[in-house]
């Protein structure tokens, strides 16, 4: 169920929040000379975030002249590998639902569908694990880069005191947030289904059957030693009888001598 339901619901809702992200800021530069302000500046961005390829114009307060300016980093390789490794587990999932469904027989058969599956299911679960992590520390990196507090620093103009600059609107985070969240839920998925998987194969079938085999022969060592040693109790317990009856014997003969001794006298 959990490869039916949850693993390409999850895996659809983690690359479809980070590979249809755009986003904006807006900064603005306040010049002296009011005629050559601009008071919203917009940059756009979106996946894959080839931040250095995303250029914008700005004022330079000099007159109509502007500079072109480029963002900071290139975080596609993090952003990608997360997105490919979603879109690779969604596939699997469905392939193996189809699987589950229709051919449960040859699933079965010569058990290479399930130890197949188990070790699928422990490469995603550590590329998930791996891959969710990359991309954390990737949307650091980007939101940093698109901090207009940051963009602001880049801008000459900005670095005259009499040039006032200020961020007017700031990315929203909640889709990429939303991506990473999901990332490590498909980690918790694909790592606890390893177990079920696990059943599955003949390593568990075998060792669920030594373990009864093992059991039964200790307890009838153990029966086999109990009745040794009460063996051996029962023998001791007559030699023991034995004896008695011995000292009782003599015991009686020789009360019977010395009573018959004086008599004679």
């Amino acid at each position: 169920m959990c490869m039916v339901i949850f693993a390409p619901l999850f895996a659809i809702f983690a690359f479809a929040t980070c590979g249809g992200y755009s986003g904006q800021l807006r900064v603005s530069v306040d010049c002296v000379n009011k005629t050559d302000s601009n008071l919203s500046i917009s940059i756009n961005f979106s996946y894959p975030f080839r931040l250095r390829e995303v250029f914008f114009d700005v004022p330079t307060c000099e007159g109509q002249r502007q500079e072109r300016l480029h963002l900071d980093g290139d975080f596609s390789s993090s952003s990608e590998f997360f997105v490919t490794i979603a879109v690779l587990a969604f596939l699997y999932s469905l392939v193996a639902t189809v699987v589950y469904i229709f051919f449960q027989n040859a699933y079965r058969e010569n058990n290479r569908g399930p130890l197949i599956d188990f070790v699928v299911t422990v490469v995603f679960s550590f590329m998930w694990l791996v891959s969710s992590s990359a991309w954390a520390k990737g949307l650091s990196d980007v939101k940093v880069a698109t901090d207009p507090d940051v963009v602001v620093l880049l801008m000459s103009a900005c670095k005259v005191q009499t040039t006032k600059c200020s961020s007017v609107y700031r990315p929203i985070w909640s889709s990429l947030n939303t991506s990473v969240v999901f990332g490590y839920l498909n980690f918790v998925l694909w790592a606890g289904n390893i177990w079920f998987v696990f059943k599955e194969t003949g390593w568990h079938k075998g060792r669920t059957t030594r373990y009864p085999t093992l059991t039964q022969e200790k307890q009838a060592t153990a029966f086999k030693q109990q009745s040794y040693h009460q063996g051996n109790f029962d023998q001791q317990a007559g030699g023991f009888i034995g004896t008695g009856d011995l000292s009782q014997s003599e015991y009686s003969q020789v009360g019977t001598y010395t009573s018959s001794g004086p008599t004679s006298y």
